[in-house]
């Protein structure tokens, strides 16, 4: 008889111990692994797939029912039992609208918990002999993602803060599968836009031997938003330790598994930023509404333009205020190109965000600047199918109108 593949998730040692002790003495089930957190289960489940996780809902960085959530969505054939020491029904309820197939109340017996998970896994048997489970985020071998790297050749224009809100934005919708790149390797600050704390980073992925995907997944941290996040070094001398040419595999490697993999750039041309900018399938090139930056842009534009970039290149207007006395359509003619959108300076809401360790998006969802950093990404995961389909009703449309004037 095949076992039942458990993961144990918990942040107490002592406890994920315990459990581990009830269940091997059960010949039906066998533990495959464990975790201490909401986002380091998310990556072993993606990578070993257990029949069920047992989840503790109580733990710091991101908590059981945010990583049940997300789990619903990026390993749905995983079944999630939740674990905890409330048993009021307001969390039971938290827990099964995340996903979680059972709730279980500690301190449990061992019949409880082998009991429960019985119940689970036979449960979904016979739901798998029914229905085949597909991945929510499945993919054809063809498809890829979709990559933007976001750059500015001048510092302080919110380049950082857009390629995080972005990220958190398309994450929001739970679909999507984001990978958020900090390729500032010296003084990159995604990770405390996101109040994370990076145990594994770029530079010691550079110094892995074979840069496959399980490898750099395993260096990657999931943010609660669902972002998932490669930090830059922790220390400036380790950006030295990466080449152009680890950060081209990487991006190779792990595009078949994301929707969106979104570059937050050095603002500088180098061969690091040159790697980011030539594998990208749009460049959102960021400026503001004051003189070096449209000079410098100028400048980046005429570049990119020398590097065949310009037609994947979007320019984007951060911090944009009518009372600056700059006008939108003289900056257009000055840097002769289209802005394709802008970014209502919300300066206090981005701060106190930041403070937090949170996307603006998330801590300010009605602000002018969330609200369209919501509109371009509307856009940006438009489907092709939306518009064929709008276009097949005009074709009808069409069609009829010809056919009924033949009738006149």
């Amino acid at each position: 008889m095949q076992k039942i593949r458990i993961l144990i998730v918990d942040d107490i040692k002592n406890t994920r111990e315990s459990i581990r002790r009830i269940l091997n003495f059960n010949s039906e089930i066998e533990v495959i692994g464990e975790a201490g957190s909401g986002s380091e289960a998310i990556r072993l489940i993606e990578t070993l797939k257990p029949d069920i996780a047992l989840m503790d809902i109580s733990m710091p960085e991101m908590d059981g029912i945010r990583a049940t959530e997300l789990l619903s969505f990026r390993a749905p054939a995983t079944s999630i039992i939740m674990m905890s020491f409330q048993s009021e029904t307001e969390y039971m309820k938290k827990a099964m609208m995340a996903g979680a197939k059972e709730y279980i109340i500690k301190p449990f017996t061992s019949n409880d918990i082998i009991s429960t998970i019985l119940k689970v896994y036979q449960k979904d048997a016979r739901k798998k002999e029914i229905f085949q489970v597909p991945s929510a985020l499945s993919k054809n071998n063809n498809s890829s993602a979709k990559t933007i790297s976001v750059f500015s050749t001048k510092g302080g224009v919110g380049k950082t803060t857009i390629a995080v809100n972005l990220a958190a934005e398309l994450a929001n919708s739970k679909l999507a599968k984001v990978l958020l790149i900090d390729l500032n390797l010296q003084f990159g600050d995604i990770a405390s836009f996101l109040n994370l704390t990076p145990r594994r980073t770029l530079s010691d992925l550079a110094q892995v031997n074979s840069l496959k995907y399980d490898e750099i997944r395993f260096h990657m941290l999931t943010h609660p938003s669902g972002v998932e996040v490669l930090a830059a070094s922790t220390r400036p001398e380790y950006a030295e330790l990466i080449t152009s040419e680890h950060i081209q595999k990487t991006l190779q490697e792990v595009k078949p598994n994301f929707d969106y993999i979104i570059c937050d750039n050095v603002s500088r041309f180098d061969e690091i930023s040159l790697t980011g900018l030539e594998m990208a399938d749009e460049i959102w090139l960021i400026l503001t509404m004051d003189i070096p930056a449209i000079k410098n842009t100028k400048l980046s534009l005429e570049i990119l333009q020398s590097l065949n970039y310009l037609p994947k290149v979007k320019v984007l207007l951060n911090k944009y205020d009518k009372k600056l006395g700059l006008n939108l359509k003289d900056i257009e003619n000055s840097l002769n190109i289209k802005i394709s959108n802008t970014i209502s300076n919300d300066e206090q809401q981005f701060v106190k965000a930041l403070n937090k360790g949170t996307p603006f998006v998330n801590a300010f969802p009605r602000s002018s600047a969330s609200e369209e950093i919501k509109k371009i990404v509307e856009k940006l995961v438009e489907k092709p199918e939306e518009k064929i389909e709008d276009l097949n009703e005009k074709t009808k449309f069409n069609s009829f109108q010809r056919l009924f004037s033949f009738g006149r």
